[in-house]
């Protein structure tokens, strides 16, 4: 197993550097790579913790903390990368150079791949296109006990680092799928529909509907969080039993809520009534 004495030493801007650059500036080559670029400690350690596959640890050899020693040491990679400090320095988005970053392979996308709970709570997002939105979604997510997180459409790419770190760890810890093709989703829902009795479909609006707080959020769930600018999509509000709002002051000048901060008080409501 290659460990800190084994590393490929990269002394100035060659292929691989230039690889792992484009892990955390283009979309197309990080799927073509199947694979993306990580810092930071809680990233690092959520990773690892819930068995995301690290491909190759990259740091400075001669500037490495014992956790980052140890996590060299006891993770199993394909290779390891020693940067110069100025090379380590201009690949990191940190104020202060991560001491240690990874190359993570990504998972596959499978909504049948994950083992939801007995009464089960899912959360789609619709077309995201702003990345601290959708980090902030996943943490709030894995904050308030959702068993996944769908992600529909032409969508911000789940694997931009924008995204990675605004979601912290929960990225590592918090199922998150993406499906493109419309029809596959409502194929699985009618499929959580035969397994769960009393499973509905919430839908989320910024126009005077139903108020949360009257939603039957106990029973099995899907909510629905619609795109930043064009709210849901006609398809998905038509198949939602229900559509709700958050109610706002009367003396309000805001006309609806950023949809991460709605999707967190819409899941506080459905933790709050199952007591969780």
């Amino acid at each position: 197993m290659p460990g800190i004495d084994k590393m490929i030493n990269i002394n100035n801007k060659n292929n691989i550097f230039q690889r792992f650059e484009t892990l955390k500036t283009n979309r197309k080559k990080r799927y073509k790579y199947n694979e993306f670029l990580v810092e930071g400690v809680r990233s690092l350690n959520e990773a690892v913790k819930n068995g995301w596959r690290i491909k190759s640890f990259i740091c400075d050899k001669n500037h490495l903390s014992d956790w980052a020693s140890d996590m060299i040491r006891d993770v199993h990679t394909d290779a390891n990368y020693c940067l110069t400090p100025e090379l380590m320095s201009e690949l990191s988005d940190k104020g202060e150079t991560s001491e240690l970053m990874a190359v993570i392979e990504m998972r596959e996308d499978t909504l049948q791949s994950v083992r939801l709970s007995e009464n089960p709570f899912i959360v789609l997002f619709d077309r995201p296109s702003n990345k601290g939105n959708l980090g902030t979604m996943i943490r709030s997510c894995d904050a308030l006990g959702a068993d996944m997180l769908i992600i529909t459409g032409h969508a911000v790419d789940l694997y931009d680092p924008g995204v990675v770190v605004s979601a912290m760890g929960s990225f590592f810890n918090m199922p998150v799928i993406r499906v493109s093709d419309n029809q596959a989703l409502f194929q699985y829902r009618e499929l959580l529909k035969n397994t769960y009795p009393g499973f509905i479909t919430v839908g989320t609006t910024a126009h005077r509907e139903h108020p949360l707080y009257s939603v039957d959020f106990t029973k099995p769930l899907m909510l629905m969080m619609g795109n930043e600018t064009m709210g849901l999509n006609k398809a998905f509000k038509e198949c939602c039993d229900v559509l709700c709002t958050i109610p706002m002051s009367e003396k309000s000048y805001a006309t609806s809520f950023n949809v991460s901060c709605a999707a967190s008080v819409l899941m506080y409501e459905v933790t709050r009534q199952r007591g969780i």
